[in-house]
């Protein structure tokens, strides 16, 4: 196992995550807790449990709300003796048979990333997952959406993202970042985020598929009820990839509960007391 591995296996025990992991079939852990609150804006069935089918939410502004803790679905070909679809790979999520059009530099290093089983992942260093790593590790993200910005939080290591909607462009020359320099507009009931000006740094996925700072993604959040998001991913990278191509991700929605804080440094003790 790796050390990131073996982190995130510690945290899955400790931390809580595993109270998560437990409601899509995983084992329990004993000592795990998992904030649970009720809030007062969750739909609900006659015996008071959340209604993950009720309709879509509606912001002031009349649009789509997408704001909720959120945790992605395992894949379609993600493999049936890991119930929790750890660690999130984009192919899992792509129709059998289907071939990313890596050029062969990146076929290379992918390849190689992939044999060694991730090792080397910039999340061993408490460095960021990236775009659209970030999404399915396995933990949740919680997205907080306004009229002129819309955040994403991401438990692990407390990162986020910001998607203006102000009506501004992209910097003439972005500094690259790890999480991009997004933009978002609303296109009918999908809000569309163009993502621009990322370093080469990040993994697009834990087992390791490249990208290069030519990365540009669009992303079309699309909420078809109260309980469930769904996501396009395109990705146009020329210095990686023969061609743009997409990716189909569906989150489901975390209800009457809360982030919990992430550090690495409560990592490294867990770590030597052995849980």
């Amino acid at each position: 196992m790796t050390s990131r591995n073996s982190r995130a296996g510690n945290r899955l025990r400790v931390a809580g995550v595993v109270a998560l992991v437990m409601l899509f079939g995983s084992r329990e852990s004993p000592s795990a807790q998992w904030i649970r609150i009720t809030l007062p804006d969750t739909p609900r069935t006659a015996d008071g449990k959340p209604n993950l089918a009720a309709p879509v939410p509606k912001a002031d502004d009349g649009k789509p709300d997408l704001s909720g803790i959120w945790r992605r679905q395992r894949g379609l070909n993600s493999p049936r003796g890991n119930p929790a679809g750890l660690p999130g790979r984009i192919d899992h999520y792509m129709p059998e048979g289907t071939e990313i059009p890596l050029r062969p530099e990146a076929a290379a290093l992918y390849a190689q990333r992939s044999a060694n089983l991730g090792k080397g992942r910039p999340s061993e260093r408490c460095l960021p997952h990236g775009i659209p790593d970030a999404m399915l590790y396995g933990g949740p993200m919680k997205i907080v959406q306004n009229r002129r910005l819309t955040m994403i939080l991401f438990e692990e290591f407390n990162h986020y993202r910001q998607l203006f909607t102000d009506g501004r462009a992209f910097p003439q020359d972005p500094q690259p970042t790890w999480f991009g320099y997004s933009v978002g507009r609303w296109d009918g009931d999908s809000f569309v985020v163009d993502s621009m000006g990322f370093n080469d740094q990040t993994w697009m996925d834990d087992s390791g598929l490249p990208h290069t700072d030519a990365l540009r993604t669009t992303e079309r959040f699309r909420r078809r009820d109260f309980g469930h998001l769904d996501l396009q991913l395109t990705v146009e990278d020329p210095k990686a990839y023969t061609k743009p191509w997409s990716v189909n991700i569906g989150f489901d929605l975390l209800p009457d509960t809360e982030l919990i804080e992430d550090i690495c440094e409560n990592e490294k003790y867990f770590s030597r007391v052995g849980r």
